[in-house]
């Protein structure tokens, strides 16, 4: 009985004669996120700049923002974010930090229950210090760099050096578009998506030694096609493998932002759109950019006997 292939065995797809167009475009994103990371900046929440987060629910229905925008700020706290989210009727509230410790912090809260509570219900109330925000701060970014470290040694270790180096640059160029995501959508940028970051990480260099894996095999039966070839036999013979793992994933995932609630929707749609860019990297980003890299110039062969052998092995 032959298994379900949700892509043909004996697919010749020209992926790498794409490198023209999805190298230039990737570099340009990189460029651009890096530019509006500088100008824009992160929409950095209370986990990071301290302060106090209130989320309501209006007992109506119905929540009027400008009406309690007014309010939060006469109350003297500072400029005051207020934002409505979720079903009819949420709203959050962001006060910045107050001079005087806990006890100020614990203020604002009693004002803005005795302000608001007699037409809206307290969901979440969250306060974080300046002193708590800038260890979570330094932590996530030890987190972040500790973890790109070890990816790079286990690629180094893993890969000829052109592999590896091509791991590499997929890997941080999925870190910077999924910094972009946050700076271009303006989502709340915390612990959370530091998680999803981590997460994103890992599912970009599962991605990306599947497909390395079978070029290293490749490059060892097949001593005389040129690399152009050679990485698209690698991109094709995996194909059905990237095209299932991405599908599943990205159906769990979609579910999640869908029908998971406000708590998790912010994780679940940064990794709906890591899932995308970890999976156009593998194939468009990390495999073609080996050409330039020196991987192997050798004269080129057909590569139709390479992939038909690949396919009859795989073949039940």
């Amino acid at each position: 009985m032959r298994l379900l292939r949700i892509y043909p065995d004996d697919t010749r797809f020209g992926f790498v004669r794409f490198r023209r167009i999805t190298l230039p475009l990737s570099a340009l994103l990189v460029v651009m996120t890096v530019v509006l990371g500088m100008t824009v900046g992160l929409n950095f929440g209370i986990d990071f700049k301290g302060g106090t987060l209130i989320e309501m629910q209006a007992k109506s229905g119905k929540a009027d923002a400008g009406a309690i925008r007014q309010t939060a700020e006469g109350l003297g706290f500072g400029g005051v974010e207020v934002q409505e989210f979720g079903t009819q009727g949420g709203v959050s509230l962001r006060f910045p930090i107050q001079e005087g410790g806990e006890g100020a912090q614990s203020n604002v809260v009693q004002q803005a229950r005795a302000t608001f509570e007699a037409d809206y219900e307290f969901r979440r109330v969250e306060t974080v210090g300046p002193r708590v925000s800038g260890e979570l701060v330094r932590s996530g970014t030890l987190g972040i760099v500790l973890a790109i470290g070890a990816v790079m040694a286990y690629l180094w270790f893993r890969f000829e050096l052109q592999l590896a180096i091509g791991a590499i640059i997929g890997t941080i160029h999925d870190i910077i578009l999924t910094v972009g995501f946050f700076v271009v959508t303006q989502s709340e940028f915390n612990m959370t998506s530091i998680a999803a970051i981590l997460t994103i990480v890992g599912y970009s260099l599962n991605e990306t030694v599947v497909v390395f894996d079978r070029t290293r095999e490749l490059m060892r039966r097949y001593k005389s096609i040129s690399v152009e070839e050679l990485l698209d036999v690698s991109v094709n013979t995996t194909m059905s493998r990237t095209a299932m793992t991405a599908t599943t994933t990205f159906l769990a995932v979609l579910a999640l932002v869908l029908f998971g609630g406000e708590a998790i929707r912010g994780f679940a749609e940064v990794m709906l759109f890591g899932v995308v860019i970890c999976t156009y990297s593998a194939v468009f980003v990390s495999s073609p950019i080996l050409i330039y890299l020196g991987l192997r110039s050798r004269p080129a062969e057909s590569a139709q006997a390479a992939t038909r052998a690949d396919a009859a092995e795989q073949t039940p």
